[in-house]
């Protein structure tokens, strides 16, 4: 039995040397690809997590409403409104007010300008989400590949013949497909949270540039 362990790791006779130093790297177990994407997995669902609480708290109420009240010259009533309020809707209210003495110029470049810095905020960690989407497929087949790799090695080392050649490789292949299923399992929950989260943060950046524009159209009006 020892014999037959030496020889599933010793690379096949006539390779190449380079595909023989290969050969031996790729012949290692591929668990290792299994926990890397349970530990990706770990993150990204924490990731999730805290994206979803933080765009819960950081959104304004009622926003519409307050858009309306912009509209009509009710600065006084939506600046008490949005106090103590959180996220890119409440910062872009609360300083196009401070600077609504300034002029209708002033406040859209206050109103781009906040809405650039809080953006990234809540753009935070969702490029990873996209990319472990992407590339978590690609992961687990590599682990498939070592896998199969292993498993025909082991077939052509093995002095068997018959069922017994069959079930070595459905037994190997049964296992490496296994690294295939986690990287998709792993993939498809962080292709939905990043498309959700980017999806909520359009229609975040909808909202308040409408403030923006009830508020800045409210300026004109009064200036004329």
């Amino acid at each position: 039995m020892q014999s037959m362990g030496l020889m599933a790791q010793a690379p096949a006779e006539g390779v190449g040397w380079l595909s023989g130093k290969l050969l031996g790297v790729t012949l290692s177990s591929a668990e290792w690809v299994l926990w890397v994407l349970v530990v990706l997995s770990v993150i990204s669902v924490a990731i999730m997590l805290e994206r979803a609480l933080y765009f819960a708290r950081h959104r304004l109420p009622d926003s519409e409403a307050l858009a309306v009240r912009l509209a009509r010259g009710e600065f006084d009533a939506v600046r008490e409104a949005v106090k103590g309020q959180r996220g890119m809707e409440a910062a872009v209210v609360r300083e196009a007010l401070a600077s609504a003495g300034q002029g209708a110029d002033t406040v859209e470049q206050v109103i781009a300008s906040t809405m650039a810095r809080e953006r990234p905020q809540y753009e935070r960690f969702l490029s990873f989400l996209g990319t472990l989407g992407n590339n978590a497929p690609f992961i687990g087949l590599f682990g498939t590949v070592l896998g199969i790799i292993k498993a025909f090695h082991d077939l052509g080392s093995m002095q068997v013949k018959g069922a017994a050649i069959q079930q070595t490789v459905m037994a190997g292949i049964s296992e490496a497909l296994v690294a295939t299923a986690v990287g998709l399992a792993v993939a498809i929950p962080a292709v939905v949270a990043f498309n959700v989260f980017n999806r909520q943060l359009k229609t975040l950046t909808s909202r308040t540039t409408a403030l923006g524009h009830a508020l800045v159209g409210s300026l004109r009006s009064e200036a004329r």
